[in-house]
């Protein structure tokens, strides 16, 4: 299960990914239109900013944007900046990887064999899937509730 940290980057990624065209946007607003708590969404942009997934501009029409196009961005990029490594077990951590204490042979371990199965699993979906994909998805799930068809090329 993902953090709630990690649920609100993600927000605020997808909020700035369709406001990408925009220029930058002020924390006070993507912390009201997304029910975020500003001091909370502040430490999360910070963290974002300096793992060059945000850049910001201060002073007068500054905030926060989108350091590369959403297409650019993935939302395994934006988990692993804010939570850490995708692996369910230290074991099977392709970037922290921590030997179990209680495991005399990783090799033959069922834990780690399925849980390995499960990391690569969410990284093919999450790595493949980018913020202007998530915006696609939302995009279709509207028409759908609303009923119309939208044909995409």
């Amino acid at each position: 299960m993902i953090s709630k940290k990690t649920k609100y980057a993600l927000k605020a990624l997808i909020y700035l990914s369709r406001e990408y065209d925009k220029g930058p946007i002020l924390i006070s607003d993507l912390a009201r239109d997304e029910r975020i708590p500003k001091k909370f969404l502040e430490l999360i942009l910070l963290t974002l900013k300096n793992n060059g997934i945000l850049q910001s501009k201060k002073g007068k029409g500054g905030g926060y944007y989108l350091g590369r196009h959403p297409r650019d961005i993935t939302m395994g990029q934006a988990i692993r900046v804010v939570e850490g490594p995708l692996a369910p077990v230290p074991c099977v951590s392709e970037s922290a990887y921590a030997k179990c204490d209680e495991c005399d042979d990783e090799q033959t371990c069922g834990i780690r064999l399925v849980m390995k199965d499960v990391r690569d699993a969410m990284a093919k979906i999450l790595d493949g899937t980018t913020l202007a994909d998530v915006l696609e998805r939302i995009d279709k799930a509207e028409q759908k509730q609303k009923g119309v068809l939208n044909f995409y090329i």
